[in-house]
Parts: C-alpha cells; sequence; structure tokens
C-alpha cells in the first residue's frame, strides 16, 4: 500500500547530468516523499481509530462474531506494522537532517537513488543487505 501511494504521488527523481549525489535537491525530494507518506500512513490510523469506535455491534452469530474478530485482527496488524513504517519514516528525515541519508550505514557506500525510490526507509547498500539476508537465513537454520 505504501508503494502505491508513493509511486502515485512521487515520480521517479531524474538527476541532472553532473548532479552530486544526495544533492539539496534530491535530499529535498526525498524529505516530501518521506513526510508524505507519513501523514498518510498517519491518517490512515485515524481512520481506523474512528472506524472500530464506530463498529462497537457485537453479533450474536458466533460466526459473524468470529469473522468481524478476525478482520479486526487483521486491520491491527496492518496498522501495527504501518506504525513501525512511521517510527523508520522519521529515523529517515533524522538522517537527512544529520546529512547522512543515502549512505549505507554498514560500509557507508551510496545506497542509489533508484533502492531509495523503491524503499525510501533503506539503510543498507543492496550488497550489505543481502549480506544481512543471508546470515539470517544461516541463523534461522
Amino acid at each position: 500500500m505504501a508503494e502505491e501511494f508513493l509511486h502515485r504521488q512521487f515520480p521517479s527523481y531524474t538527476p541532472a547530468p553532473g548532479e552530486d549525489y544526495m544533492s539539496e535537491k534530491q535530499t529535498a525530494h526525498f524529505r516530501e516523499m518521506l513526510t508524505a507518506l507519513r501523514q498518510e500512513m498517519s491518517d490512515d490510523i485515524e481512520r481506523t481509530v474512528h472506524t472500530l469506535q464506530d463498529e462497537t455491534t457485537s453479533f450474536a452469530d458466533p460466526n459473524d462474531r468470529a469473522s468481524q474478530e478476525s478482520d479486526l485482527s487483521l486491520e491491527l496488524r496492518s496498522r501495527d506494522r504501518e506504525r513501525k513504517l512511521i517510527k523508520k519514516i522519521n529515523e529517515a528525515l533524522q538522517r537527512i537532517e544529520e546529512g547522512e541519508y543515502g549512505y549505507c550505514d554498514s560500509c557507508g557506500v551510496e545506497i542509489g537513488l533508484k533502492r531509495l525510490e523503491a524503499r525510501p526507509t533503506a539503510t543498507l547498500c543492496i550488497d550489505c543487505k543481502t549480506l544481512e539476508e543471508i546470515r539470517e537465513r544461516q541463523i534461522a537454520r
């Protein structure tokens, strides 16, 4: 859902020839993207809260009640994921302010505009992320 919103609202950033990586224009683009995504998710969470407050219907039929509880559980899990993503968005915005956005936390190389367009909260370059995933799979065995 977040990806759909971003691609609908923000065209991919095309740097000017010779433009420095994480130039002022680029950081402004990602700041605007992250801020809009955070607002969209906050609005979704607010709508969910109001919906839950309005839908306090208790069904007599056990099947209807189970269906309602299942829907509620799914909705709450989605909102919890969004809440966690909002935390990551806030961290990314902080990295922009500190001049660290767009650089890998592990090795310090450029993450890359295409990767940041796809995942604006990325903190690792593709190589470091791949290594992290390999380690996680080995530990899980």
